[in-house]
C-alpha cells in the first residue's frame, strides 16, 4: 500500500509538523513506509485558471507539481497536514489544491476519476491553529474535504487542535500527539 504526506506548513518544526511526524510514525508502525513532501521546498506556482486542463485532465504548468500529480494518482493514503491560518490551510497547502483542478477537470468533465485500487483510498487531515473557536478547523475542513472528493478520497478523518500557536506548542497538548499517532495507525488498515 502507497502512502503520502504532504506538510503544507512553511514552519520546519513546527506544531503541524510535530503532528504530521506522529501521524505517520503511526503509519510506520502498521511495517508501511510514508514519503513526505514538504510544500514549501517546492516549486509549485498558483494555478493560472486558464483552461488548459479542461479538456485533458492534465495541467500545461511544468513544475514541481508534475510529479505529484503522479504520486497522488497512485497512493492508496493520502495525508494533508496545515496550520490553519486566517480560517483556512496555509498558502502552500492551498497551492496543492488549487492545482488538483486539473483531477476536477479529470474526474467531472471528463468522467475518468482516479481509480480507488485494490486498497480503496483514505485520507487524513492534520490541523492545528492559535484561535480558540472551530470555525478555523471548520473552514478548513471544507476545503480540505472538496480537495479529498476530487482526488477521489471518498473517506477521510480530520484532527484538528485549537490554541496551539507558538512554536511546539502542540507538546503541551494532553492529547494531540497520542491522537495524530494513532490516526496514522488506523490509516494504514
Amino acid at each position: 500500500m502507497k502512502v503520502i504526506a504532504f506538510l503544507g506548513s512553511p514552519r520546519k518544526d513546527g506544531n503541524t509538523d510535530l503532528l504530521l511526524n506522529e501521524a505517520v510514525r503511526g503509519v510506520e508502525s502498521s511495517g508501511l513506509s510514508v514519503k513526505t513532501f514538504r510544500l514549501n521546498l517546492l516549486d509549485i506556482k498558483p494555478c493560472q485558471n486558464c483552461g488548459g486542463c479542461d479538456e485533458t485532465g492534465e495541467c500545461i504548468i511544468d513544475d514541481d507539481m508534475t510529479g505529484l500529480y503522479r504520486e497522488i494518482r497512485t497512493a492508496d493514503r493520502i495525508i494533508l497536514a496545515s496550520p490553519i491560518f486566517f480560517f483556512t490551510v496555509s498558502a502552500q497547502t492551498k497551492i496543492l489544491i488549487d492545482r488538483c483542478q486539473s483531477f476536477w477537470c479529470e474526474k467531472y468533465l471528463l468522467r475518468k476519476p482516479i481509480s480507488e485500487g485494490e486498497h480503496g483510498r483514505k485520507g487524513l487531515f492534520l490541523t492545528a491553529g492559535g484561535m480558540k473557536k472551530d470555525i478555523g478547523i471548520t473552514c478548513s475542513e471544507a476545503t480540505v474535504k472538496a480537495f479529498f472528493r476530487t482526488i477521489s478520497v471518498p473517506e477521510h478523518t480530520t484532527r484538528g487542535y485549537l490554541g496551539v500557536d507558538a512554536k511546539g506548542a502542540i507538546l503541551d497538548h494532553p492529547t494531540a500527539l497520542k491522537e495524530a499517532f494513532e490516526a496514522g495507525r488506523k490509516l494504514a488498515l
